[in-house]
């Protein structure tokens, strides 16, 4: 009898502890906004990433939605979004935004993309034309991207999103240094620091933010150093998050990193000189990003204060 090879076996998933478990997504509000969603011909990092949040978000009626279409050109090992050859850019994906925005009342919203290696710009002039299109149909509601690295091609890319004028540059470094070849191969450490510095160059007045995922593998150290790197660039904001592998084929978590150390974190970072930082198991780039954006802003005029720096109105 002839024997068969086995299959060499999958990345088995770590059972969650109790403080990462959330309700799964129901109610006509969630449904709603799914449905508007694939009306527009909209991706979503919720669902396209498998956001945990996604449930609480949409039942909101806040949505993260990812442009430049569903289809990655790289494969990390933390993230679900599928790869392969992009579609060709949706030139009516801006409007399509914009009027989403509208539909949902988002005083504030949160764009972000797929890589697109295979644009000569990297899928920057969508950002600036998603940007514009937000502007004219709905000129109240903040904008917040979050943006790839723009691989060999950042500076052009990031010049031309900054003088389109968001509210808040996200670009999230994701791990620390060590991991990269493993996580995050096809992009580089310091050309991530690099291009949040040039957006605080460019223009101060920018909030800047960027994330890393816990449990990957990183230690206390090298987190305390990312922090450093990410003060020596004028990062505004940072979040700290559980990385959740998403199949057996990703990464695996190497631990559920406890609440009480996320906290610890957090202390640590605002120590530093973040002017927000939002860290716990659940965080995400994204999530209650309109809440956050507001102590943003009320973190720098109290900064600008104590600085002596912040003009005050004299009633009439």
């Amino acid at each position: 009898m002839t024997e068969i090879a086995a299959t060499p076996p999958l990345r088995a998933r770590t059972r969650k502890p109790d403080w990462i478990r959330v309700k799964a997504p129901i109610g006509q509000a969630y449904n709603d906004t799914k449905a508007l969603m694939r009306r527009l011909n909209l991706a979503t990092v919720c669902e396209e990433a498998a956001c945990p949040n996604i449930g609480e978000c949409w039942t909101k009626k806040h949505a993260t939605v990812m442009i430049l279409g569903d289809t990655c050109t790289r494969a990390c090992a933390f993230c679900n979004v599928k790869t392969g050859m992009p579609r060709a850019v949706d030139m009516k994906e801006p409007q399509h935004v914009a009027d989403a925005a509208a539909e949902l009342g988002l005083e504030h919203i949160v764009v972000t993309s797929v890589d697109r290696d295979d644009l000569a710009d990297g899928g920057a002039s969508q950002f600036v034309r998603v940007i514009e299109a937000l502007r004219r149909t709905t000129p109240t509601t903040t904008i917040e991207i979050l943006t790839p690295d723009f691989r060999n091609k950042h500076e052009a890319a990031v010049e031309a999103i900054v003088a389109a004028r968001p509210d808040v540059y996200n670009h999230n470094l994701e791990t620390v240094p060590r991991l990269y070849p493993t996580i995050r191969p096809g992009a580089r450490y310091y050309a991530s620091l690099r291009l949040l510095e040039q957006v605080k160059r460019l223009d101060p007045s920018i909030f800047t933010k960027s994330g890393m995922m816990m449990g990957l593998g990183e230690a206390r150290m090298e987190v305390h150093q990312v922090m450093d790197d990410m003060r020596s660039a004028g990062i505004d904001f940072l979040t700290l998050g559980q990385y959740l592998q998403p199949t057996p084929k990703h990464a695996k978590v190497e631990e559920f990193v406890s609440p009480q150390t996320f906290s610890a974190y957090a202390a640590i970072a605002r120590a530093k000189g973040f002017l927000l930082v939002a860290s716990s198991p659940l965080t995400r780039s994204s999530y209650h990003a309109g809440d956050d954006f507001a102590k943003l802003k009320a973190a720098r005029e109290a900064q600008l204060a104590r600085a002596g720096l912040l003009k005050t109105v004299v009633p009439a």
